[in-house]
């Protein structure tokens, strides 16, 4: 599947940590340089996370945003890499989302 990003087609594919060692320390990334986003298959194992649908979606958002700040230019800045502000954005967009929608200001 893909995304379009200010413009710019990112491909989002799942892949694994055999096959990626990318994937090793994270859940997904955001590769720039091909345009690509990598996300885990997510598989249902020991300690994963119960609702995997859910935290798959929130994952893309996380990395769909990382690509969003590269396309604007923010990628060296210090904040646009701070992983707590891009996971804040990715978790509450769906509620913001609702808010922006019920006073019609989309």
């Amino acid at each position: 599947m893909t995304v379009k990003v200010l413009g710019v087609d990112y491909e989002i594919v799942e892949s694994n940590k055999v096959d990626d060692s990318n994937l090793e320390n994270a859940d997904g990334y955001c590769d720039t340089s091909s345009k690509k986003i990598v996300i885990d298959e997510f598989q249902q194992r020991e300690n994963s996370k119960e609702n995997l649908e859910q935290y798959k979606q929130s994952v893309i958002r996380h990395e769909i945003i990382h690509a969003f700040l590269y396309e604007s230019g923010l990628d060296g800045e210090s904040w646009a890499r701070n992983e707590e502000i891009v996971d804040w954005m990715a978790i509450q967009f769906p509620k913001l989302h609702e808010a922006f929608k019920s006073v019609e200001a989309l």
